[in-house]
């Protein structure tokens, strides 16, 4: 790892989702990711908005990926400004799940809970900048285009 923070997630737009219903053989962990994502389009609408999923962030406080290593995962929605070139609020949530920090506590671990919501922001910008946000929803497109092309169903593109 190059960077002092290492963030990684795969971007659903909100605004890609066509239908809310879930296969009826679907495992129940696909069930509940569904129904996360289904109440995160409720609250905050498809405009500007974007469901990250898959998402892991780690600080590394060392130059020893042995010592002073925090890894969390995170979920849930970014909004962006009405331009859609800037990251205007994360509403994710953020659990601690790996860490080889022998120093750490309580307290740090809520620090860290903000840092991270503040990083994806900021990891979220460069998403933009570097173009990716537009090669996502041109893929969306695509692949709404082929579902209704097929009359078939693609589900929510997870």
């Amino acid at each position: 790892m190059s960077n002092a923070v290492d963030i990684r997630f795969d971007c659903l737009p909100l605004r890609s989702i066509g239908r809310l219903d879930v296969p009826e053989d679907a495992s129940p962990k696909f069930r509940e990711k569904c129904e996360r994502i289904a109440a995160h389009l409720a609250r905050y609408g498809t405009h500007n908005s974007y469901y990250l999923h898959n998402a892991r962030c780690v600080f590394q406080l060392t130059n020893n990926a042995a010592l002073g290593m925090l890894e969390f995962r995170f979920e849930g929605t970014l909004l962006t400004d009405s331009s859609d070139e800037a990251t205007s609020a994360a509403h994710i949530d953020v659990e601690l799940v790996r860490e080889t920090c022998e120093w750490l506590t309580e307290p740090a671990v809520q620090w860290f809970h903000e840092s991270v919501r503040r990083a994806v922001m900021a990891e979220f910008d460069r998403y933009i900048a570097a173009g990716d946000l537009e090669q996502t929803l041109a893929r969306m497109s695509k692949l709404q285009a082929a579902s209704d092309a097929q009359g078939g169903y693609l589900g929510m593109y997870l």
